[in-house]
């Protein structure tokens, strides 16, 4: 079933890629990935205690791992984490040095011959012992109708979660090298192929792996290359040369992951969080937190889901800006951020920041009828719809509503810079017609000038027609 449950998630996935479903990863914003590629990072370095320090650790969460090591102090094994903080000094080293140094292979090879010609193991050292040898054969995975209605949800849950798992590093990755760029799509379309074809080779679900990735992207890879010549070296080593890595320490290994994949943990970018966006931290916060505190496939979806919520609350309270006029010419800014604006007596000036539609006309309704409650000399209201690009039928029937109801209180609404395709929708809906278009402008001072003048300015436009943008 496992081998079934990879093959559902291979087509699932690249299903999603064919039909260019990658537009999904929008719902992984900045500092989710900052904060759940962190938190991973953390968390893979954590697992990596056991290997470094050469005691028995189950599989906890970080801070029970922290807890259970700061018990078991004294049973650390000291030429294991000798080997092991060498290893990590080896790597730095390599790191650092001008010309690229293969530092993985090299402490690789070096850990292999120290412990074979010294006897490692008889001072507690752990080894890799005995790989298994071979290649799995192929075969085709048993497929029956109550198995795969059985395993459709949690396939689509390995689907989405491999997919957001992958993409998370990938993102991490390209923002280290202005030369990346990660095609979503391609992604979904690749990582349902690996999964499609190595279900038939006993091959269980995969993702992009976050220590793999980083111990690969800090070898240097640079291409797709580096996967083939690492597949093939994997398959030449499964043949022939698994005897050779009998003697390759665990500490080892260890420190190559830990070396890797504490490179992903971006403090750079919190700091900049904090000192930039305080909601946008908090957002960084929460998910390294979750993350931690649940595991990576429980804090990536509580990112997107208070991303979610986050978009929700945006733009369902958009923003809106009081108007009023700059001395000496035609244009209207907000009252909040340009001093010594001039308002105008009974004419309330607002400009709305956003699409009208279902999600938002609430608060649009609230706004107009709280301004009006508490300001009982306003007689006209001029509505800026410059930067409001769709309306839907809930904003139509929710304006005549408005419309209707400021009439019964002697109070007028003007629309001003409407685009074309809005008049289109408010001409359709009998909103805008010949005998109102007094109600319709361009520029908010025509609006303002036919309100206190009772006539069209010389060089001022109706807005009769549905013509133009």
């Amino acid at each position: 079933m496992a081998i079934l449950l990879a093959l559902k998630v291979g087509v699932i996935q690249l299903l999603m890629g064919v039909f260019r479903l990658g537009f999904l990863v929008n719902f992984l914003s900045h500092p989710v990935l900052v904060g759940f590629t962190s938190a991973a990072a953390i968390i893979i370095a954590t697992s990596q205690l056991t290997h470094l320090l050469g005691i028995e650790i189950p599989r906890l969460k970080v801070h029970e791992t922290l807890l259970l090591v700061s018990k078991q102090l004294s049973t650390i094994n000291f030429p294991t984490l000798l080997m092991g903080i060498g290893g990590i000094g080896l790597l730095v080293i390599a790191k650092r040095a001008k010309r690229r140094i293969p530092g993985p292979l090299i402490i690789v090879a070096l850990g292999i011959l120290i412990t074979y010609f010294f006897s490692l193991p008889e001072i507690g050292i752990k080894i890799v012992e005995d790989i298994p040898a071979g290649l799995p054969s192929v075969s085709i995975p048993e497929i029956t109708i109550s198995q795969i209605s059985q395993l459709l949800p949690i396939a689509i849950t390995i689907a989405f979660i491999g997919f957001m798992e992958s993409i998370a590093i990938s993102k991490a990755l390209e923002s280290k090298h202005k030369s990346y760029e990660v095609v979503p799509n391609q992604e979904l379309t690749a990582i349902g192929l690996a999964n499609s074809l190595g279900s038939f080779f006993s091959g269980f679900p995969v993702t992009g792996g976050f220590s793999r990735s980083a111990v690969n992207d800090q070898a240097g890879a640079k291409t797709g290359l580096a996967s083939i010549i690492t597949a093939g070296i994997i398959v030449l080593t499964l043949l022939f040369l698994t005897p050779i890595f009998y003697f390759l320490p665990k500490t080892v290994l260890a420190a190559i992951i830990m070396s890797a994949v504490l490179g992903l943990i971006n403090i750079k970018a919190a700091k900049h969080l904090w000192k930039t966006d305080k909601k946008e931290f908090a957002l960084f916060l929460f998910t390294a937190v979750s993350t931690l505190a649940l595991g990576i496939k429980e804090g990536i979806l509580m990112g997107v889901v208070l991303s979610l919520l986050i978009v929700i609350y945006r733009i369902s309270y958009p923003h809106i800006a009081i108007l009023g006029k700059i001395p000496g010419s035609n244009d209207y800014r907000n009252i909040n951020r340009f001093t010594n604006l001039i308002t105008h007596q009974h004419i309330f000036i607002f400009r709305f920041d956003a699409q009208l539609y279902f999600a938002n006309i609430n608060y649009f309704k609230n706004f107009l009828n709280s301004h009006v409650q508490t300001n009982s000399d306003i007689q006209h209201i001029i509505l800026d719809a410059g930067p409001i690009n769709t309306m839907d039928s809930s904003a139509i029937y929710a304006l005549k509503e408005i419309m209707e109801n400021l009439q019964k209180q002697g109070i007028t609404l003007y629309l001003v810079d409407v685009k074309g395709p809005i008049r289109d929708t408010l001409t359709r809906n009998d909103i805008l017609q010949k005998e109102n278009r007094e109600l319709f402008f361009m520029p908010v001072e025509d609006a303002v000038f036919y309100i206190e003048n009772g006539v069209l300015r010389k060089d001022g436009t109706y807005v009769l027609q549905s013509n133009y943008s």
